[in-house]
């Protein structure tokens, strides 16, 4: 009997290790259901295999010796969602990537370090970068192709030809991606902080601001329009520095036009991510709670810089419009509102059948709307016009218009118009930024940059450290540069509107953290552990979308009047940055960095 029990035990932990190993050998399911980041939770039902950006992940490619295919995009991305809809739906393409990848889905906004760094491979390697972006690695960690949308038949062939490619020669492959790494990053050097370097570097600066500027449209880049706010912030400093005639009348055209046109919407508030066209008319319909903080605070100063009273109007229907659709029970804000409807119709939310327009409005209201905002043209959207300043209106028509918006408003209310609602610790530091400087225009707005502040230090900071963002109920660790450095900003700014030693406390203890987890010798990293192989410290991390997060920190760490700090700071802001001397443009906020440093510091 004995012998017969113990036959059976092996047996069946025999059986046991073969149904293991089988499952071991099988694609891994897709880990992303019920993610609480919105945006991989929506690629939770993809049949792709989707899986984590980790170091089990990319462990896992070495044992199976596999292309990693990391797809990086975000909740408001259109294009995003066009190619899940006709790509990673698709079971003859999902079946391509589980056998022959190790497919990973990434949100750039809890990754942006390694968006950024992939963003710079695709730039360097196709000329252009955006999203969705979709890069090859091996499994050691370095980029070796990138492509960003592209239609299902085109998809195909390419997953076809790199599973070929990498089946025949990988060792081909990798070694040609270890060529397209960048070369190892100098050991940065110091130079004196005198006032000829840093008039050099205003020079380089704003002439690469007129070769890009618009001057019969306003704004920056001469296709595709975004608000580029570093770069503005840095020509109102400018402005305010060494006033300019020119400099002042392309500042006015280009916020006239920002708050006018397309760009902005009209009836809630706030300000899409940009315009698809020169003339700020045809916007992408996502808004990123980034994009309105910065620009709450970019007319609030364009208001005082350029004598134009009536900008902090359009800063207070930004920063109410933040209030109505991004802000969460915690006090918290939610990251962006989606570019399409619960339907799936790109800007649907926004737009308006003329008929509609005619019954809900008075006629005078009506007849001011059908010429200001082309009703009578042909329409350049599938489902309606796009309230905006199209033909400019007369002082009649703007009050009429804006009796129009108050009509409409509790109407779009009752539209759908999904929402990414992870609350981002750095993007929540930047709203807190701009509710504090925004107490000076209404004192009502106080209690919002309190509770915003509450929020931020209750919620994400745990044992003296950031979290990275909250969402569902679940937080998300590992914070990044720019967590860290826009938050050190807010609370900064919360303290010097409000007189709350707190919140500069804890700007002091954020930064030192700041500063030992991403600053070295060797220069700043966006992450305290990067896991692509490609990333490497660099002496300055230049502007993007978003304020250069090294020299944020480095201007907030000037201003907490802490010895350490500002030793730290002026060391950083003393090295020579190689590629702001070719390409001044990309780093507006190491300009005005400089511009703080007393000379020969």
């Amino acid at each position: 009997m004995f012998g017969f029990e113990r036959r059976t035990t092996v047996a069946t932990l025999l059986l046991i290790l073969l149904l293991t190993a089988a499952a071991g050998a099988a694609d891994p399911a897709n880990q992303l259901a019920n993610h609480p980041s919105p945006y991989l939770a929506l690629h939770g039902s993809d049949p792709v295999a989707w899986q984590e950006w980790n170091d089990d992940t990319l462990a896992r490619a070495k044992r199976e010796n596999k292309l990693l295919f990391v797809s990086v995009g975000y909740f408001a991305c259109h294009w995003c969602h066009v190619m899940q809809r006709e790509s990673y739906k698709n079971p003859q393409i999902a079946a391509l990537l589980n056998r022959d990848f190790i497919p990973i889905k990434v949100d750039r906004e809890l990754n942006s370090g390694l968006d950024d760094a992939l963003q710079t491979f695709s730039a360097r390697l196709n000329g252009v970068a955006g999203w969705p972006l979709n890069a090859f690695v091996t499994p050691e960690g370095y980029p070796a192709f990138v492509m960003l949308y592209a239609p299902p038949d085109d998809f195909r062939k390419l997953l076809t030809h790199l599973s070929g490619r990498w089946t025949a020669d990988p060792a081909g492959i990798r070694r040609l991606a270890r060529q397209a790494a960048p070369p190892p990053a100098l050991r940065p050097t110091s130079a004196p902080l005198t006032s000829a370097r840093i008039a050099r570097a205003w020079q380089r600066f704003m002439a690469g601001v007129w070769q890009e500027a618009d001057t019969l449209h306003g704004g920056l880049g001469q296709v595709s329009k975004f608000p580029m706010a570093p770069q503005l912030h840095a020509l109102l400093a400018r402005q305010t520095q060494q006033p300019d005639a020119r400099l002042a009348a392309f500042l006015r055209l280009t916020l006239d036009q920002m708050a006018a046109r397309g760009l902005r919407d009209h009836v809630g508030g706030g300000f899409f991510r940009y315009t698809t066209d020169p003339e700020w008319d045809t916007p992408h319909f996502e808004k990123m709670l980034y994009d309105n903080a910065h620009l709450a605070v970019l007319y609030l100063r364009a208001a005082s810089v350029l004598r134009q009273p009536r900008y902090r109007e359009i800063a207070r229907s930004t920063l109410d419009f933040m209030q109505a659709e991004l802000l969460d029970a915690s006090g918290g804000l939610y990251s962006s509102t989606s570019a399409v409807d619960a339907a799936g119709r790109e800007g649907a939310t926004y737009l308006w059948e003329p008929d509609e327009l005619k019954w809900r409005l008075s006629p005078e209201a009506y007849a001011a709307a059908r010429r200001v905002w082309r009703l009578d043209t042909p329409r350049s959207f599938d489902d309606g016009y796009l309230p905006a300043e199209y033909r400019t209106p007369t002082a009649d028509e703007r009050r009429l218009l804006a009796d129009a918006a108050r009509t409409l408003r509790p109407l779009r209310q009752a539209r759908s118009l999904p929402k990414d609602d992870k609350l981002n610790a750095g993007l929540n530091g930047l709203a807190l930024s701009a509710f504090s400087q925004a107490i000076q225009l209404d004192p009502a707005y106080r209690p919002r940059a309190d509770r915003l502040q509450r929020f931020l230090l209750t919620r994400l900071v745990r044992d003296g450290r950031l979290l990275k963002a909250m969402a569902r109920g679940q937080m998300l660790p590992q914070a990044e540069l720019e967590d860290y450095a826009y938050v050190v900003q807010g609370l900064l700014d919360h303290a010097e509107a409000t007189g709350n030693g707190q919140s500069r406390a804890r700007a002091r203890q954020l930064a030192h953290t700041a500063w030992k987890l991403f600053w070295s010798e060797k220069g700043w990293k966006h992450e305290a552990q990067p896991l692509l192989a490609t990333l490497q410290a660099e002496p300055a991390l230049a502007d993007g979308a978003l304020y250069s997060p090294s020299d944020v920190l480095i201007l907030a760490s000037l201003c907490l009047q802490e010895p350490a700090l500002q030793r730290l700071a002026r060391s950083a802001a003393g090295w020579r940055l190689p590629a702001m001397e070719r390409d001044a443009y990309a780093y507006p906020t190491r300009v005005r960095v400089l511009t703080q440093m007393p000379p020969d510091a």
